[in-house]
């Protein structure tokens, strides 16, 4: 609201229409996480015929290409699942170390594609890894830059808080092809080894979909609040 008072010379609170856009963000977002979490409740009901819980899915993967060294953790939460490379270790959450059905079987996957990714130095995954502190100082110092910028009608840091969110924005687009890749590499090595038959292959390519929906909706959110920024920019410049 500080920044919306300010565009019209202080002149009390006023609505910004570039709201508008904060608010699409922010229902996609809940869109997404709403399927996610849907079709995942839905798959984690459907006992895989293997019988393998997510640990031992994803120790039989790690197994089957050869990282023998990728160890596997169990941490607290529900899909709080990740691979990290630093220390090459697999944590898979409580809703997928000892459950065994389709949804865990496929998401434990899906995190050993990350790892069968790190061993192959995928390329979009070393240049995520590379925007990660970039990313991280982009999104965090944006909009103090920015609205200073405004404050003190300095066109260079306006500039420069757009540019610091479009380092975020390049990260969340650079993650796109590193979830969709792990997710196929999860989909060809559960095929491959049989672990999930031919009818659970296609819950656990639903169950990937959805999850891959959740970064698709982030992106759009963060491209619209970069075009926000724009606008905003381009209003104060209008004015000078």
């Amino acid at each position: 609201m500080l920044l919306a008072a300010y565009r019209y010379g202080g002149y009390g609170f006023y609505f910004d229409p570039t709201y508008f856009l904060v608010v699409i963000g922010l229902l996609l977002s809940l869109w997404a996480s709403s399927v996610v979490n849907s079709t995942f409740n839905k798959y984690s009901k459907v006992r895989c015929m293997s019988n393998l819980s997510g640990a031992e899915a994803a120790r039989k993967v790690l197994d089957s290409c050869g990282l023998y060294n990728v160890s596997i953790e169990h941490i607290s939460g529900k899909l709080t699942d990740h691979y990290d490379p630093r220390s090459n270790v697999l944590r898979l959450s409580d809703s997928t170390y000892a459950s065994r059905s389709v949804a865990a079987v496929c998401v434990a996957a899906h995190e050993c594609g990350h790892a069968i990714q790190d061993q192959k130095q995928y390329g979009p995954l070393v240049l995520r890894s590379t925007l990660v502190p970039l990313a991280n100082f982009g999104s965090t110092a944006a909009w103090p830059v920015f609205i200073l910028g405004l404050i003190m009608s300095l066109r260079p840091l306006v500039m420069a808080g757009i540019v610091l969110f479009t380092l975020a924005v390049l990260f969340q687009l650079v993650t796109l092809p590193v979830e969709f890749n792990a997710s196929a590499r999860a989909i060809k090595v559960l095929e491959s080894t049989g672990m999930l038959g031919s009818t659970e292959i296609d819950g656990a390519k639903k169950v990937l979909r959805a999850a891959a929906m959740t970064y698709v909706a982030s992106l759009a959110a963060s491209v619209l609040q970069l075009l926000r920024l724009i606008i905003l920019a381009g209003g104060r410049r209008d004015r000078d």
